[in-house]
């Protein structure tokens, strides 16, 4: 019974998971692109590998320089 309630506990953070990967793989790569950021480049580098799922979210509102 624990083994399928664990199953099903990974299926439904399984999205999560991987919509957290593509905002953090989008956000680095964008990083990586950028000349300059509202802030230390270095900073958003760890906001956004270290603050899960709001990180990237928070680089791409704030931590982005508009053109």
């Amino acid at each position: 019974m624990a083994e399928l309630m664990d199953s099903n506990l990974l299926l439904m953070l399984l999205p999560i998971v991987i919509i957290q990967l593509i905002l953090m793989i989008v956000a680095l790569v964008d990083w990586v692109k950028a000349d300059e950021t509202n802030g230390p480049k270095w900073m958003w580098l760890l906001i956004i590998l270290l603050v899960n799922l709001i990180g990237p979210i928070a680089y791409f509102i704030f931590g982005r320089r508009q053109k």
